[in-house]
Parts: C-alpha cells; structure tokens; sequence
C-alpha cells in the first residue's frame, strides 16, 4: 500500500507518484506553486528524488518524466507523492 510523504521525506533514490501540490510555506506563492504544476509535477507523474546536494542539503535533484530538476527544500516539501 502507498505511503503518502512529501517528496522531501524521501529517501535518496526513491521514487513515488505526485499526488498533489499544496502550499506549504508563507514564502511559496500561489505563481511558484503553478510554476511546480507547469514543469511535470502534476498528480499522477512519477517522480524520484534522485540526491541531494552537499552534506545532504539542497538542491535536491528531482527526475520528473524524462527531465531533471533541482529544487530547493520548500519547494519538495510542497509536492506530496505516495512513495512505493
């Protein structure tokens, strides 16, 4: 059964399925949480955070579909995914 996490939760290499963008942060607008939409993080697109940066901080490289992004920490933490 899937587990619900935000995709900052997940461990390095693990992958899920986005379930939904939420506002998560005072400092995430509602034009940031269209941007998220508008490259691939859309309910039902697989995602996998591939790593993250130095020490284990940001960006995290995130694969979405076939492209790579680096997100920063409030913007994973806004993308909710059941992870497998």
């Amino acid at each position: 059964m899937p587990l619900l996490r935000r995709l900052d939760e997940l461990p390095d290499g693990a992958r899920g399925i986005v379930r939904r963008v939420v506002p998560c942060s005072d400092t995430l607008d509602a034009a940031m949480l269209r941007r998220l939409g508008e490259l691939g993080f859309i309910p039902g697109e697989s995602v996998q955070l591939q790593r993250r940066g130095p020490g284990g901080r940001e960006p995290l490289a995130v694969r979405v579909g076939d492209t790579l992004f680096a997100l920063r920490q409030i913007e994973a933490r806004c993308i909710e995914v059941d992870a497998a």
